[in-house]
């Protein structure tokens, strides 16, 4: 095959498909509690040696988090020391474990079905080992595609990343409604007095038995897929040349970008590549603050309060059949805004997109808050919720990412995209927790929170975020040093 003019495009799409497979489990394991979360708060509702409440049930649903956040904080350390290849093999080694271990919690040590203080304890590990992977791939799956991607297509390269989230998300949405089939999900009853919660005799018990076990068993397909095939993909170029591998790097370089181009890309690569002596702040900390304040705003605007529980917040929007149905169509209209953003980020820029998405998305988190507070009920506040998800997906969601692998300089990007990976998942993890206990106090004061979170979102962007659309990522270097 000849390089000489253009490099191959077949050869850069092959390896970002393999890296976005990272992505796709990213969602895939994020969104596989909303369809298994009511089976589970069952199972354990029925434990005898304590008294599992919407408070262990909130740190449950969202305990992979624990080990996203810890995940997302290490990918520098791992992407230094490993490279960004074999920190992705390891996290397809994660993905595996924890689907198997959640699918089967009572593996060695526990009896099969019965729900005690230990087995949840077993099952919450299970989950954090997936949120490492979760949070290593969240971090430097974007991280490699940049690196990889020439920087005339980068904005929609590392795009697709966040497609294969949400499809990732769509995925498991129809696993789930599969999996569940004829089955319902148990029906909880709320003392009135006490406020405790019991599984009605009613219920169909195989939901609480079974059904979430083959919903968390299915995840082991995917991530022995996604190990496999890095095996055929190679290492970053920019790694590469801190390793002091100049030739590889270059053969790389010459297979995606032609002779010319490689020679020219190298050249820069190695005039930043010093990554082992700059130190984190070396550009000042604006950089650094901005990168931090791209990944709160856009886990505090709610978004993933609307992912983890959007089967239960469409079936008390009156939806039909359990909010399942509803929740696979909001995840087909988030892979189509998905494309908007993929097909506008290098035409329009980043920052017109942000600001656009935040607008939407207030405005649709204001909809839902009000028909909540007139007492509204069927299409209204399902579409209210649908619009705020799909305004999220058209910029916040592929854009943030995109952002963060691009605006640090090379000789700090290890560092700090770890950084602002990890202020991701804490914030992912405060709002998913605390979002039942909210919704419980009031949907409305909830939606209304996310709604002005929105409109802040979208001054910041305006204000202090450079637009970074066709700049190398050399040029970052010289954009923060002034």
């Amino acid at each position: 095959m000849n390089y000489t003019n253009n490099g191959s495009k077949l050869y850069l799409y092959s390896i970002t498909t393999v890296a976005i497979l990272g992505g796709l489990l990213f969602g895939y394991d994020t969104a596989v509690i909303s369809g298994a979360e009511k089976g589970l708060e069952a199972f354990f509702l029925t434990a005898t040696d304590f008294q599992y409440d919407k408070v262990m049930h909130g740190i449950t649903s969202s305990s992979a988090l624990i080990g996203c956040v810890i995940g997302g904080a290490m990918s520098g350390v791992f992407a230094s020391r490993l490279g960004r290849r074999n920190s992705l093999r390891l996290a397809a080694i994660f993905f595996f474990l924890s689907a198997l271990g959640s699918y089967y919690p009572e593996f060695l040590f526990f009896e099969y079905g019965k729900p005690n203080m230990e087995l949840l304890i077993a099952f919450n590990l299970y989950r954090v080992l997936g949120g490492l992977g979760v949070g290593l791939a969240s971090a430097i799956c974007p991280m490699y595609i940049a690196e990889i991607a020439p920087s005339n297509i980068r904005g929609t390269l590392v795009s697709c990343n966040q497609f294969a989230i949400i499809f990732g998300m769509l995925i498991v949405y129809f696993v789930n409604f599969i999996i569940l089939g004829g089955h319902e999900n148990p029906i909880l009853i709320k003392d009135g007095v006490t406020g405790v919660l019991t599984v009605s005799s009613e219920s169909d018990m195989w939901s609480v038995m079974e059904g979430w076990r083959y919903m968390f068993g299915s995840e082991t397909f995917p991530a022995a897929l996604f190990g496999l095939l890095l095996f055929f993909v190679p290492k970053s170029p920019r790694y590469l040349v801190m390793m002091q591998q100049e030739n590889k790097a270059y053969s790389i370089l010459e297979k995606v970008n032609g002779t010319l181009k490689a020679k020219e890309i190298l050249s820069e690569i190695k005039a930043t590549a010093h990554e082992k002596t700059e130190k984190l702040l070396s550009y000042g900390l604006t950089v650094i603050v901005i990168g931090i304040l791209l990944s709160v705003f856009q886990q505090a605007i709610g978004i993933n309060a609307v992912l983890y529980y959007a089967p239960r917040i469409f079936e008390n929007a009156g939806a039909e059949g359990g909010g399942m149905m509803q929740t696979v169509i909001m995840g087909v209209v988030n892979i189509l805004f998905t494309l908007v953003a993929i097909f506008t980020v290098d035409k329009f820029g980043r920052k017109p997109l942000l600001i656009i998405g935040s607008i939407g998305m207030a405005i649709g988190a204001l909809a839902v808050a009000l028909c909540d507070g007139m007492g509204v009920k069927g299409i209204l506040p399902v579409f209210s919720v649908i619009m705020y998800a799909a305004f999220f997906m058209m910029s916040w969601g592929p854009i943030c990412w995109v952002l963060i692998a691009e605006i640090f300089p090379n000789t700090i990007r290890g560092k700090a995209v770890a950084l602002a990976v990890a202020f991701q998942w804490i914030f992912n993890y405060i709002v998913s927790s605390t979002f039942p206990a909210l919704y419980d106090f009031s949907p409305m004061f909830a939606y209304g929170l996310y709604s002005a979170i929105c409109i802040l979102a979208a001054i910041f962007v305006w204000r202090w975020v450079p637009e970074t659309k066709g700049k190398t990522l050399e040029e970052m270097s010289k954009l923060w040093k002034k």
